[in-house]
């Protein structure tokens, strides 16, 4: 079934693309169903019910850190200070570059 694009006009395009839209929607809403009546046969099977299984596994929520505390801190300037994570500052790219140990650095 080739539909020729080209000669169908705006209007009968949109109409086929809705059509589209709606028969995506339910084929979709057809596997779901499927999918929730072969989890349900799955569940009873081993003796549970669905809602049993999916109340169990219930997200936790991500555990906050606490800001890492500087390692180092800017001869020149000590209000500068690094983690030692993530990205070198330039400030201790140059003083590495011109010399100095960053063991010398910390804090």
């Amino acid at each position: 079934m080739a539909v020729d694009l080209k000669k169908m006009s705006d209007k009968e395009l949109d109409k086929l693309s809705a059509n589209v839209a709606k028969e995506q929607a339910s084929r979709k809403k057809s596997k779901l169903k499927e999918a929730r009546a072969a989890a349900e046969a799955a569940a009873k099977k081993l003796g549970f019910s669905l809602t049993e299984l999916v109340s169990q596994q219930k997200a936790k929520p991500a555990a906050k850190r606490a800001p890492a505390k500087a390692k180092y801190a800017n001869p020149a300037d000590p209000k500068q200070t690094w983690t030692g994570r993530g990205r070198q500052p330039v400030w201790f790219k140059d003083a590495v570059a011109k010399g100095a140990d960053p063991k010398s650095m910390e804090i």
